[in-house]
């Protein structure tokens, strides 16, 4: 029996930047940090008892004989990726709704293929965890998502993370003081809008939009360097992150007219003028959670003002994906 346990990540500067479609001509950047809610993997091999190969429990419950009976594309493609032979049962957990912007697929992706890598009594590196579910999505699957989820997922922390070049992806953790880590995860407030969608189609649309968004793009770049210079400087500039998100936000508007709806327009604006500093959808846009960067003192009001939403207390997480279970006790009980 194995258990991975593979953090949700919030993206905060550089989102869009990471789709290949970008990224492999101009290359990209994103400032992002993995967050203390998690996806939970539970996996084994299927005991020989059953007229079926394959158990697999999600939101939905899947019996099958045969790999491509699977419904679920993460998990069929994920078995094949690993050269699973034998049956396996699965099952999925998550702290938070699937379609809410926290890189909730490209999460179960990776802790997916953690599982399936302790399965095999294998221990990969964070890295090969991060390229390996970029292939499975990207190559496999063929879903329009960027690079940056399953980076995030894999490494855990707050990082810069580069894309492009020979080696795709460079994870840069940020160096920054214990006492303005806790003062920044302070400032920190996470509603959930209570609207989902599915992110492939939103970043489709995003996607088809790139050739036209050159410069917003490159402005997006520009603001993770920018931000990153407020989180490491000597003095303290704190507040200027809160601003920076502001510009980002409005940048990323511009990127399709799906990214936002007059709803989600109406709760920024409440939180702007109840005493935000600035915000973001989170994700390719169109629904999920809002982050809003907030003073403490003001947070009370805001929370007032925005009261018909979820407030989820979040921290970082800075371990990424971890096997927190593992046994090979009950994998004799023979091949199926």
């Amino acid at each position: 029996m194995i258990i991975s346990r593979t953090p949700f990540r919030v993206s905060f500067f550089g989102g869009g930047t990471d789709y290949p479609a970008w990224y492999r001509e101009h290359g990209g950047a994103v400032l992002s940090t993995a967050i203390n809610k998690y996806c939970y993997i539970t996996c084994r091999y299927l005991p020989p008892f059953h007229d079926f190969k394959y158990l697999i429990r999600y939101y939905k419950r899947e019996e099958t004989r045969t790999l491509d009976e699977i419904q679920h594309p993460s998990v069929r493609e994920s078995l094949r990726f690993m050269e699973i032979e034998r049956g396996v049962d699965l099952v999925h957990h998550a702290d938070l709704p699937a379609r809410s912007g926290l890189g909730s697929s490209s999460t179960f992706t990776v802790g997916l293929l953690h599982a399936l890598y302790a399965l095999k009594h294998e221990m990969p590196t964070k890295r090969q965890l991060a390229i390996n579910a970029i292939r499975v999505e990207q190559d496999r699957i063929g879903e329009h998502v960027g690079s940056q989820d399953q980076t995030a997922a894999a490494f855990g922390g707050l990082n810069r993370i580069e894309f492009g070049g020979a080696n795709e992806i460079a994870v840069t953790p940020l160096i920054v003081g214990p006492e303005r880590l806790e003062r920044l995860q302070h400032h920190i407030m996470l509603f959930f809008t209570g609207l989902s969608r599915i992110a492939s189609e939103v970043a489709k649309d995003q996607i088809a939009q790139i050739s036209n968004r050159v410069q917003e793009l490159r402005d997006m770049v520009a603001l993770v360097g920018e931000a990153e210079a407020v989180l490491t400087a000597k003095q303290d500039r704190l507040e200027d992150f809160g601003r920076l998100l502001d510009q980002q936000w409005r940048l990323k508007r511009r990127m399709s007219s799906r990214v936002s709806t007059s709803d989600i327009d109406a709760m920024y604006e409440t939180a702007r003028s109840t005493g935000a500093l600035g915000g973001k959808l989170l994700g390719a846009g169109g629904g999920g959670f809002l982050l809003l960067f907030v003073r403490p003192e003001e947070q009370p009001r805001v929370a007032a003002a925005l009261h018909k939403l979820l407030l989820v207390p979040t921290r970082f997480d800075h371990l990424g994906s971890q096997i927190i279970y593992y046994s090979h006790e009950d994998q004799q009980l023979g091949q199926h």
